[in-house]
């Protein structure tokens, strides 16, 4: 019986007698090696599920031979880690913040274990870079709502921002329009007057009569200052240096004066252990901006 078998008149080779819409296939075996490669890859994976723990039961999973478990792998590396950190880990436990800076050695292991506390902790508010966003200050310039030396740093790292914590930084900014304080037209002065004094553009005649209840009693200046410098104390920003928390944009300023502001920010003391939050203290300051 003919099994429909012929030699491809084109190609030379011996088609399998299937032909579909006139086209004819080819019987093209493959390679050799291949299916050895193919075989010896089936061999490999038996012994390694007989190896290595590869199956589900019910309540476990096959052990294997070798008992190997990657969970116990894992904690071993992180332990081994642990351990040759221990010396600069111990030394930072014992090391004044400034002792740390002063420490060539401290200083480059500080800023390495804080650049990885950062991106795993402080990076979602942050930014990955600290440059911030509208509502999350930027670490990287030099305008500092709560200062930025050494020990305010880490003191704000430490009890965090208006969170309810004991000690955690606390201001509060007036919500002059929403609790009738100051009308509609003299919060746009007020306003005008706050983007005078980053050079802004502005309407000056409004500018001078915003200067007057900015000025005035229990208005801007007692937070701000006179000239509108802030005071880190209180955590008023400053608001000559064109470096805005909430925008700076004629409404945005409105809505800030209207409605007040206030984010917060979590305490890390007792989330992360003291030698961290000194490393990030460290790496923060060294960002740009540190005083």
């Amino acid at each position: 019986m003919s099994t429909g078998r012929e030699i491809d008149p084109h190609s030379g080779t011996e088609t399998t007698g299937h032909e579909w819409d006139g086209i004819k296939e080819l019987n093209k075996p493959l390679p050799r090696w291949w299916l050895w490669v193919f075989y010896a890859t089936i061999l490999w994976s038996i012994g390694y599920w007989i190896a290595y723990p590869a199956w589900p039961a019910i309540s476990s999973y096959t052990k294997g031979m070798l008992g190997y478990s990657s969970r116990v792998s894992v904690t071993q590396n992180v332990a081994a880690a642990r351990a040759a950190q221990s010396k600069f880990n111990d030394a930072i436990a014992k090391a004044s913040l400034a002792e740390i800076q002063a420490n060539p050695d401290l200083l480059a292991f500080a800023i390495a274990g804080g650049r990885a506390a950062f991106a795993n902790n402080c990076a979602g508010c942050h930014g990955q870079n600290a440059q911030g966003s509208k509502g999350y200050p930027s670490l990287v310039d030099d305008d500092w709502l709560w200062g930025g030396k050494l020990d305010a740093i880490y003191q704000t790292i430490s009890y965090g921002v208006r969170n309810g914590a004991d000690q955690a930084r606390i201001s509060q900014m007036p919500r002059f329009g929403a609790d009738n304080v100051l009308t509609a037209e003299q919060i746009s002065d007020v306003a005008e007057y706050v983007r005078s004094l980053s050079k802004l553009p502005h309407d000056a005649a409004s500018a001078e009569r915003g200067n007057a209840i900015f000025r005035g009693d229990g208005a801007c200046a007692g937070c701000h200052g006179e000239n509108g410098k802030g005071n880190q104390e209180v955590g008023a920003p400053d608001l000559t240096a064109n470096i805005w928390h909430f925008g700076g944009s004629k409404s945005d300023i409105v809505t800030s004066i209207t409605n007040g502001r206030g984010g917060v920010m979590p305490a890390w003391a007792g989330r992360l252990d003291p030698e961290t939050i000194k490393k990030l203290t460290v790496y923060v300051h060294s960002l740009g901006g540190g005083q």
